[in-house]
């Protein structure tokens, strides 16, 4: 069987469906039908899933996807933070039209991980609904599908998929990268490796 049918057929056939979006998408726009996040939606639209992506461009905010059931850790830089975090106060864009910080007349800057100190309140909720939904893939045929994802920050998807694949028994992961598809030791006969380039394989599926 042709390995994008594999995948198809997994996805389809999974109780859970966890995926990771890295440094492949960023310059990957949302909106319009041709967008590679409404493609992503149509292959997933049914399944019970759960996105964490690194980018901090807030184009997976802006796709059609449930942004209940994504999150950002690195941040979103269309949401707005002090640039000296002189308060814990995020901004949603437009609502300070100055760009200056009430509080203390700083300029606001992105609430993103490149702010000098980055308020991460923005994203915790979001974190805290991701962790509930792990919790319950447990025991669950899991299908983990990373798009992308390399060595930037890999403590936010890459290192923790590749455990989460290896202590649910029933799961099973896909690494798509061009450059760094590789797998540790240790996943054997749960992981595959796919060095292709995630956006391009996903355009062709």
């Amino acid at each position: 069987m042709a390995l994008k049918e594999q995948i198809l057929n997994e996805i389809k056939g999974c109780e859970k469906l966890l995926i990771g979006i890295g440094e492949e998408w960023n310059g990957i726009l949302a909106g319009g039908e041709d967008s590679l996040y409404e493609r992503l939606g149509g292959l997933i639209k049914d399944k019970d899933y759960f996105i964490v992506t690194t980018l901090t461009n807030g184009e997976l905010m802006k796709s059609g996807l449930d942004s209940k059931r994504m999150v950002a850790p690195c941040g979103n830089v269309t949401w707005r933070q002090c640039s000296k975090a002189c308060t814990k106060d995020i901004w949603e864009p437009g609502e300070i039209p100055d760009d200056i910080c009430p509080h203390c007349g700083e300029p606001l800057t992105g609430n993103t991980i490149q702010a000098e100190t980055y308020i991460e309140e923005g994203y915790l909720p979001q974190w805290n609904a991701y962790t509930r939904w792990l919790a319950g893939t447990l025991n669950k045929k899991l299908v983990i599908l990373e798009l992308g994802v390399g060595f930037q920050t890999p403590t936010v998807i890459r290192w923790p998929f590749e455990k989460t694949a290896s202590v649910n028994n029933k799961a099973f992961l896909y690494r798509i990268h061009g450059s760094f598809a590789q797998l540790s030791e240790g996943l054997r006969g749960k992981a595959e490796s796919i060095p292709v380039n995630s956006v391009e394989f996903l355009e062709s599926i």
